[in-house]
């Protein structure tokens, strides 16, 4: 029996359902492993009192700090962030709160490996911790915690100390493998590793009937992320104009909530352009089944778990080449590759609603994707980390 800690600070909770979804599916995926046992620390991270009474923080502080989620016994210990420094002391913070934490958590649970899934803060605090209790660390890179912890100068070194120093190394895309080593951590000690998705519950359906559950009966475009300048909505928004016949339905919320309701009133769009806000994930099949084409204009990604879960429901994708783009959008029938411009992304929608494909030929792309693949490759690396 491999006995498994996994370490998150990405993980959805009562107060945030939508937050890491993709980090929440992969470790229910493991744990229902026949040869796996295994615990679930997903820290929150709160400023020190008296910020930590902030409304903001309010929510986060009533969690419990031992729970059954979903069925995995999970631990969401307290540990301490220092607004305004960049995220320098978070990982120290991390790494001291947890030692008394996972020296009590070893009495009864000896977990044989630490498995991190994200970069940062997680990778150097896991690296610490399989130090002092004697275990193979694994660290995963997702995106951000690469393109924006891995680079910024408060944190970068503390990023790439830690691949440098883990057992093994995982990335969401060959992508982000070449964007780690570009950083310095070694290549041949990263292995990719891609999501997966639930194709019983993400495929296609009645894309009319669909619609009419929107109130659109002409072309529907989708757009999926936060409402933050990386995932390039107002782009999305600005190739919107030039498509007189389309909708656009954004799902997500975020601080450019404001702009971008200035951007949609200004442009004339106010019939044509939806915030939705945050949709649970749940509801995410019916909408991406309802779409003909799924936009996200990114300026970086990992391996956005929307552009499978769109492909899966037989709806193609146009994106920027972002990441592992390239490695999703391998066929025409998958969508396409644009520049990173309104105007760009004008063409290739519009390609796409002239001369649509067959929706099973669009899931063709998302069906090497299945979180069987994704359990099995993760319980051989982490098994191979402690055989060694």
């Amino acid at each position: 029996m491999l006995r498994v800690l996994t370490l998150s600070t990405l993980f959805p909770d009562a107060t945030r359902p939508n937050f890491g979804v993709f980090v929440e599916r992969q470790t229910l995926g493991l744990a229902a492993h026949p040869n796996v046992e295994l615990r679930l620390v997903a820290p929150v991270g709160l400023p020190p009192w008296p910020l930590s009474r902030h409304a903001h923080y309010a929510d986060l502080a009533q969690l419990p700090e031992h729970e059954t989620w979903k069925g995995l016994d999970t631990y969401r210990p307290r540990f301490t962030t220092l607004p305004g420094t960049g995220g320098r002391f978070h990982a120290g913070a991390l790494t001291r709160r947890l030692i008394p934490l996972l020296t009590r958590l070893r009495r009864d649970f000896a977990f044989d490996v630490i498995d991190a899934e994200f970069f940062f803060p997680d990778g150097p605090a896991a690296v610490a911790l399989g130090r002092h209790f004697g275990v193979p660390v694994s660290i995963k890179a997702r995106g951000a915690d690469i393109h924006h912890w891995g680079r910024a100068a408060p944190t970068g070194t503390q990023v790439i100390a830690a691949g440098q120093a883990a057992d093994g190394v995982l990335a969401v895309s060959q992508a982000m493998r070449a964007d780690m080593t570009a950083l310095g951590i070694p290549a041949d000690q990263i292995r990719v590793h891609h999501t997966g998705v639930d194709l019983d519950r993400f495929a296609p359906r009645d894309r009319i009937a669909a619609k009419a559950a929107y109130g659109v009966t002409g072309p529907l475009i989708v757009s999926l992320g936060a409402l933050i300048p990386r995932k390039g909505h107002h782009i999305v928004i600005n190739a919107l104009a030039a498509l007189p016949s389309a909708t656009l339905l954004i799902a997500g919320d975020g601080p450019e909530r404001t702009a971008l309701t200035a951007q949609i009133a200004a442009l004339g769009l106010g019939e044509r352009v939806r915030l939705l806000g945050s949709v649970p994930h749940a509801d995410l099949p019916a909408l991406l089944g309802a779409a003909d084409v799924m936009a996200l204009a990114s300026s970086s990604e990992g391996l956005a778990n929307a552009w499978v879960e769109a492909l899966a429901c037989g709806t193609p994708i146009v994106v920027t080449d972002a990441g592992g783009a390239g490695e999703v959008v391998t066929d025409p029938a998958y969508g396409r590759i644009v520049q990173r411009s309104g105007d760009a992304f004008a063409a290739g929608i519009a390609e796409l609603l002239v001369n649509p494909h067959a929706p099973d030929a669009v899931r063709r792309g998302a069906e090497g994707f299945t979180w069987d693949a994704n359990t099995a490759a993760l319980y051989e690396h982490l098994a191979a980390l402690v055989a060694q």
